[in-house]
C-alpha cells in the first residue's frame, strides 16, 4: 500500500528545491516565513554569514494579539517586521514564503510588509 505523504512534508521538499537557488545576501537579506495553525512568524536572515537579523512572530507579548492564527495578525506581524527592518536600515529583501501557497496569511504578511516600507 502507498504511504501518502503529509501537507507539512511535502512543503518541507519543496522548501528545500527552493532554498537550493534561494539565498540571502549581507545586501539583500531574505525574509522568511513560517507559519502553523495557530501562529506566524518572520526573520530576515543573511545566510552568507548565516545569522537572523531581525525577527518577530505573533505569541510576542509588545504585539498584544489575541488570536495569532489569523489574516489580521498576519498584518500585524508584517508591519513590524518591516518596521524593524527599516530601524536596522534593511529596505530591500528576497521573500522566502517556505514552501507555502502565497495565499492567504503568507500573502497578508507580505502586503503589509510592502506597505510599510520594505521591497521585494
Amino acid at each position: 500500500m502507498i504511504k501518502k505523504q503529509s501537507r507539512n512534508e511535502m512543503r518541507k521538499v519543496r522548501h528545500q528545491r527552493i532554498r537550493e537557488t534561494l539565498s540571502g545576501t549581507t545586501n539583500k537579506p531574505r525574509l522568511n516565513v513560517f507559519r502553523s495553525n495557530k501562529h506566524i512568524s518572520a526573520q530576515i536572515i543573511d545566510d552568507e554569514k548565516g545569522i537572523t537579523l531581525v525577527s518577530t512572530t505573533s505569541t510576542d507579548k509588545k504585539l498584544n494579539i489575541k488570536n495569532g492564527g489569523n489574516i489580521e495578525a498576519a498584518k500585524i506581524v508584517g508591519a513590524d517586521i518591516a518596521k524593524k527592518a527599516i530601524a536596522l536600515k534593511i529596505q530591500k529583501v528576497i521573500f522566502d514564503r517556505s514552501g507555502y501557497l502565497y495565499h492567504g496569511r503568507v500573502k497578508a504578511l507580505a502586503e503589509a510588509a510592502r506597505d510599510n516600507g520594505l521591497e521585494f
